[in-house]
């Protein structure tokens, strides 16, 4: 086995490592290999990224640029990143396991975002107020916040990591990036592409390692201005308290259980598809997984059926491997966690209808079939526990406000999705459901145009859009005397 890659931390424009030289390694979950060693942020190093982020703000040639020069920076980045797309996949796919087809498009596909956010750049306006008092133009600025702490999980971290600092920096902040400790190397390979888009020093910001100190610091340093968190809704707890410590603006993304719905008229084999790709894809490791799926009565059985007649034919292996369609999940605690659940669901009445278990080739790796478990009771836990991985529940509905009810009846409200050819039904299920993003005949689609994100403890704010550009401002007042006329003695009421 070759030497593991020795990553660095880019704090101020400076590749180092942490200040005590405490590093932790990063395993290849199809391998079990320990590939890369990454270091592990001290209190003294989390200080020092986010007060050169500070000065840069303050005082550095970030914050003399023009709106259409910060574009610019965003234009080049996305440039690089179309072009080491392949590079950047790979590495993510070796650090997650998650399919590289899916890494490289995805790497790719960011590209647009940060794309969409130079031309943004300068289209951030205020406005001029019809004000109630005579002689006084009064108008608003949108100033941007300052040091802006982006902490991101390791699934979908290059997606995460546009909507989020490309909003950030399109309205001149400066970014601290936290990368998971599960998973770093794609962000360090990403903060080499920061580095030859020409950056000034402290703009943006990469450092690495555990919540605590490393977290813990940066969500509560008093310069921190805005934090944008996605991750768990326990670690987005204490992310909250975190904040009281300096009132910085709050955005959260959590997790989610997504329904998703499938009527009597849809065309089954669209659906299916969707619902395949919705629950397999990177092996079930995303938030806006369709983990809940619904089916009215009248196709229930042919939909099955056909599900797992496809499911069936997943091929799990290297995710590295053209011919692969499912890989590893990203950590061993993660299949613990799913078979504790799917043990819990069979003595809850549910039946597993395929997986339900680790395959027995590859015989290393952190693998897990793909399963489908028929659940009878709503209640059961695994119905409502987010999973984080291929595991899906199947329930039965006869009508349309009984399957709104099951839908909405979760504690997260992240996506959703509706599967029927009647337009009317499409509209009102789509209004009815408690979720940030509704999809109809299609699943798992993004833009950088469409806003992004959830109700309930599937988090709030959101992210992607033009309106995540003003999220990262904020409103300044300015009142102007237009009058030649000198102010009046103010103890004379006229």
């Amino acid at each position: 086995m070759s030497e593991p890659i020795h990553y660095r931390m880019l704090i101020n424009g400076e590749w180092v490592d942490a200040s005590d030289g405490a590093r932790f390694d990063s395993i290849n979950p199809a391998t079990e290999q320990a590939w890369c060693s990454i270091p592990e942020a001290t209190a003294d190093d989390i200080n020092r990224a986010v007060e050169t982020a500070h000065d840069a703000f303050s005082s550095g040639e970030w914050a003399s640029l023009t709106p259409t020069a910060r574009g610019k920076y965003l234009r080049r980045l996305a440039e690089l990143l179309d072009e080491q797309s392949e590079h950047l996949g790979r590495i993510e796919t070796i650090d997650t396991g998650k399919m590289l087809k899916e890494t490289r498009w995805q790497a790719k596909y960011i590209a647009e975002f940060f794309q969409f956010y130079a031309g943004c750049a300068d289209k951030i306006s205020g406005q001029t107020l019809p004000i109630d008092k005579p002689d006084m133009m009064t108008i608003t600025l949108r100033e941007p916040l300052g040091v802006v702490a982006a902490v991101v999980p390791w699934n979908s971290q290059l997606f995460l990591v546009a909507v989020k600092i490309g909003p950030a920096l399109a309205a001149g902040n400066v970014v601290v990036l936290k990368a998971s400790e599960h998973a770093s190397a794609a962000m360090l390979e990403f903060g080499k592409l920061v580095e030859a888009a020409g950056f000034p020093p402290g703009v943006i910001n990469i450092v690495t390692g555990h919540a605590d100190p490393c977290g813990k610091v940066l969500t509560s340093h008093p310069l921190v201005q805005r934090i944008s968190f996605t991750g768990g809704t326990g670690a987005a707890k204490h992310v909250v308290r975190n904040s009281a410590e300096n009132f910085a603006q709050v955005s959260l993304e959590l997790g989610g259980k997504s329904p998703f719905i499938v009527f009597g008229d849809a065309n089954i084999e669209s659906a299916v598809n969707g619902s395949i790709a919705g629950i397999f894809g990177a092996s079930g490791q995303s938030c806006v997984a369709g983990s809940r799926l619904y089916l009215h009565n009248s196709i229930a059985d042919e939909f099955l059926e056909r599900m797992l007649a496809v499911t069936a034919t997943i091929r799990i292996g290297d995710p590295l491997a053209e011919e692969t369609q499912m890989g590893p999940l990203a950590t061993l605690a993660q299949i613990e966690h799913i078979e504790r659940q799917v043990a819990l669901a069979q003595e809850q009445g549910g039946t597993v209808l395929s997986g339900g278990k680790r395959p027995q080739t590859p015989n290393q790796g952190w693998f897990y079939e793909p399963t489908i478990i028929a659940c009878p009771d709503q209640k059961m836990t695994i119905v409502d526990t987010e999973l984080f991985g291929p595991v899906l529940s199947v329930l039965r509905f006869d009508d349309e406000d009984e399957v709104t009810a099951l839908a909405n009846d979760s504690k997260f409200g992240l996506a959703a999705g509706v599967f029927t050819q009647n337009g009317a039904r499409a509209m009102r299920m789509t209004k009815a459901l408690r979720a940030g993003i509704v999809w109809v005949n299609t699943y798992r689609v993004v833009s950088p145009i469409a806003e992004f994100g959830g109700y309930k403890e599937s988090g709030y704010g959101r992210e992607s859009g033009m309106q995540a550009i003003y999220d990262y401002t904020r409103p300044k007042t300015a009142w102007i005397n237009i009058s030649d006329e000198a102010m009046a003695n103010p103890f004379v009421m006229r």
